[in-house]
């Protein structure tokens, strides 16, 4: 593979795929932290454990792997913090960016996509990518069916295959 900026995150969802391409110079830390993850198989057979209709769906939680913790779903992560990266591009519609509790810098492994344009989300967490194909996969895991105690848990698994960091070419995007 080659610099930084050619690669991006091809992640395989049970309705298809989604490509992001990734902001190194916003958020360098939140960018390397994804990729490692990706890279050590992390992700692969999380889910969407979360989804908010016109808002976002997120996902990144190990937990989510394993059924029987669902009721500890949104609680999981990598095993360590990584610092907020703050910056003024938007939270618009396709952007990723990192799930937190209260505490900006308590940002692990779970990520959210913006299934649209959330400002009161800008300069509070940090977003570092954006969808760049698959926005239909985006749309539909976006308006799958959710209930549960907040109402934001999709009733059918909305399985992540794999993250995977690849090349654009290798990922058919220029």
């Amino acid at each position: 593979m080659s610099d930084s900026n050619d690669e991006v995150a091809v992640i395989s969802t049970n309705h298809g795929e989604m490509v992001i391409e990734f902001w190194p110079e916003t958020a360098p830390g939140h960018v390397e932290n994804f990729k490692k993850l990706a890279n050590e198989s992390f992700y692969d057979g999380t889910c969407f454990h979360r989804i908010i209709k016109g808002f976002m769906i997120q996902g990144g939680d190990p937990l989510t792997k394993d059924p029987d913790e669902e009721h500890a779903w949104g609680t999981g992560d990598p095993g360590y913090k990584i610092d907020a990266e703050f910056s003024d591009r938007p939270h618009i519609k396709g952007v990723l960016s990192m799930a937190r509790s209260s505490n900006p810098n308590s940002a692990g492994s779970q990520f959210f996509i913006c299934l649209a344009d959330c400002k009161p989300l800008d300069g509070q967490y940090t977003c570092f990518g954006q969808l760049i194909k698959g926005e239909n996969v985006l749309e539909t895991l976006g308006a799958v069916p959710c209930g549960g105690r907040e109402g934001s848990r999709p009733e059918d698994r909305q399985g992540v295959l794999s993250i995977t960091i690849v090349s654009r070419a290798d990922a058919g995007v220029e």
